[in-house]
């Protein structure tokens, strides 16, 4: 291993006469950069990460929809919380909703809060996505941050600023990152809460300046204080994953009391539960048992303990996931846990790769051993992976593993350039003329033509920055392909939705009721601002919308009979529209638009239907426990 010598600011990357001339053309192409980039200090070093950030998370943010399924429960609950004065209890479409804490909540609240927000964000996605993308960019510069003050050891021609930027820049374009990062859900903020907790935990322990008490480092408590925020993200799997990968760092550096003393874990632990009890307690108080069983015994024991939501993954599932998050550098993080683990311990200050391994390995094991496995359980472990991915960059991994991460970046261009040769085979029911829209914008042909260059340049530059060479062309890549494929798939699955909301306020009469079958959009409730009573395109599901239109009773929807509300709106796609059980109602059709269709239906042609259904054994199951409901 070569010593530990990081680079001044402002040093070259030395480069051999015969590797000289057969790079002076790509010097000359990414000199400037990566030079300027050598030569930064600390607060242009903030202002380059945050430009980065600022790009890929929140330039064009509110130019699509929100993204169906559950971002609109999360924004329409966020924005019932505004609009009512009620920040305790999360609201959706006339329920409790009961599956996340509310920090997320509040958050996206508090954009719905800000003047004007129906006019300069009529799409509703900057309230409620800048959560996401703030916190995504705020561990960006806490990883840069870190990397800066405390460099690890690298190589002679490696750069200090150079590894800390790769860093940020590794972690924010992850895939997972570059499509969470700018979506209306929990898991980004959870993930940025715990990662910069984390962090704050190395750093404490790395610089070990001492307090009035003996043994305790100075800033022990930031970290303790953001694992509380976190379980006020997501719940209490954040007092898992924090402490776990304490453990088990400390474990492996030797030092277990020591660091036990130094982070004062048994205080830290009261101060994270201590942010995080006053909410729980409230809602327990106002809520009760439905909280309890639904939040804590559905949301976490049951996630953990059995398969939820039909998320039935095999054990090896984040094997995959690990690969598919960090493409095309995987070789990179792959040789950087490996070292990590097998290298002696390290002295504090240069034990952050050892740290981001216990870390990683921490949420890969918790989460292989839950039986509910989703991607997104993956991004809380993607800014360890770009510790791991930097650091070893930055050490000269060697010719092999350029070679496969390259080679990587190159399958992944040459799959790209050849789509019209295969994506004509893609297709999905809820995205009629997908393949073709694609093919003809001509976007795929960008994407690969980035991916060939990040494949290409990082041969034309020194060892040293050949990781940043291969990151700027995927910035490229995230910037003028991602995102307009993003708005693409937005125009074909979401607007349609939203001209179906747009349609019930054009018809909907005073207190007439509202249906969905069928393909399921909690959209159309944010964008209606109606409760929507949604059933899916079995029989007992028309049997089940019949029988709550008389009886369910929820915020914003009363029960009816057909004699005093005589009608009701049905939004239908076009594939339960043709199920036996939904033909011949007689229903009016008032608008199209995609695959859906807006029904004014009367509600005695749908009771007699039912009554049908009922003769022939089909009955209703809506009252029965459902552990989510919306």
């Amino acid at each position: 291993m070569a010593p530990w010598r990081p680079s001044p600011p402002g040093s070259r990357p030395g480069c051999s006469p015969c590797r000289a001339s057969a790079r002076k053309g790509g010097d000359r192409v990414l000199a400037t950069t990566i030079s300027g980039v050598r030569l930064l200090g600390r607060h242009r070093l903030v202002l380059v990460c945050l430009g980065f950030g600022l790009a890929l998370f929140v330039w064009q943010l509110g130019s699509n929809g929100l993204v169906d399924e559950t971002p609109p429960l999360f924004a329409a609950s966020a924005r019932a919380m505004a609009e009512t004065g009620d920040w305790l209890t999360p609201r959706v479409n006339g329920l409790p909703r009961y599956d996340k804490p509310p920090l997320i909540y509040w958050l996206m609240g508090l954009g719905y809060l800000l003047p004007g927000q129906p006019q300069w964000d009529p799409l509703g996605t900057w309230a409620a996505c800048l959560p996401s993308a703030l916190a995504t960019i705020a561990v960006m510069l806490t990883l840069a941050l870190t990397l800066e003050r405390w460099p690890q050891p690298s190589s002679p021609d490696s750069s200090v600023r150079v590894v800390a930027l790769t860093a940020a820049l590794a972690f924010a374009l992850s895939p997972l990152n570059l499509l969470w990062g700018r979506m209306a859900v929990s898991d980004a903020l959870f993930s940025g809460l715990l990662s910069i907790s984390l962090l704050l935990f190395w750093r404490a322990q790395a610089g070990r300046q001492a307090t009035a008490t003996p043994g305790v480092w100075r800033g022990w408590w930031h970290g303790w204080l953001l694992l509380g925020l976190a379980v006020l993200a997501k719940g209490p799997v954040a007092l898992v994953l924090g402490p776990l990968t304490l453990l088990l760092f400390a474990l492996l550096q030797g030092d277990l009391a020591l660091q036990l003393r130094g982070l004062r874990a048994g205080l830290g632990l009261a101060l994270s539960v201590a942010v995080a009890v006053p909410w729980y307690a409230a809602e327990l108080v106002v809520e009760g048992r439905p909280y309890l069983d639904s939040f804590f015994g559905y949301h976490n024991l049951q996630r953990f303990s059995m398969v939820v939501n039909h998320h039935l993954q095999p054990w090896w599932f984040f094997g995959p996931i690990l690969v598919a998050a960090s493409l095309p550098v995987t070789p990179l993080l792959l040789l950087g846990l490996v070292r990590a683990l097998r290298r002696p311990p390290a002295t504090p200050a240069a034990s952050l790769a050892r740290f981001a391994a216990c870390w990683l390995l921490v949420v890969l094991g918790f989460f292989t051993l839950a039986a509910t496995k989703l991607p997104s359980y993956w991004i809380p472990a993607t800014p360890a992976a770009a510790v791991l991915i930097a650091t070893t960059a930055a050490l000269r991994p060697g010719r092999l593993v350029w070679g496969l991460t390259l080679a990587l970046a190159a399958l992944l261009a040459g799959t790209l350039l050849s789509a019209p040769l295969w994506f004509a085979v893609v297709s999905d029911p809820e995205l009629p003329g997908l393949a073709q829209r694609i093919l003809s914008s001509g976007l795929l042909i960008h994407a690969g033509v980035w991916l060939a260059l990040a494949a290409l340049l990082p041969l034309l530059v020194s060892a040293g920055g050949r990781l940043l060479a291969l990151q700027l062309p995927l910035v490229g890549f995230a910037l003028l392909a991602l995102l307009p494929l993003w708005s693409l798939g937005d125009s074909l699955r979401g607007a349609p939705v939203r001209q179906m909301a747009a349609a019930v306020l054009q018809h909907r009469q005073p207190q007439e009721p509202l249906a969905m079958v069928g393909v399921l959009k909690p959209s159309l409730h944010y964008y209606s601002r109606q409760v929507v009573l949604y059933e899916g395109h079995q029989a007992r599901n028309l049997a089940n919308l019949a029988e709550r239109l008389r009886l369910e009773h929820r915020r914003g929807q009363r029960p009816s009979s057909s004699a005093s509300q005589p009608t009701l709106l049905l939004v239908i796609d076009q594939h339960t529209a043709a199920l036996p059980h939904w033909l011949g109602l007689a229903p009016q059709l008032l608008q199209r638009s995609g695959i859906y269709q807006l029904w004014r239906l009367q509600r005695d042609a749908l009771e007699r239907r039912a009554e049908g259904l009922s003769r022939s054994g089909v009955s209703p199951d809506w009252q029965q426990p459902r552990p989510e409901r919306y």
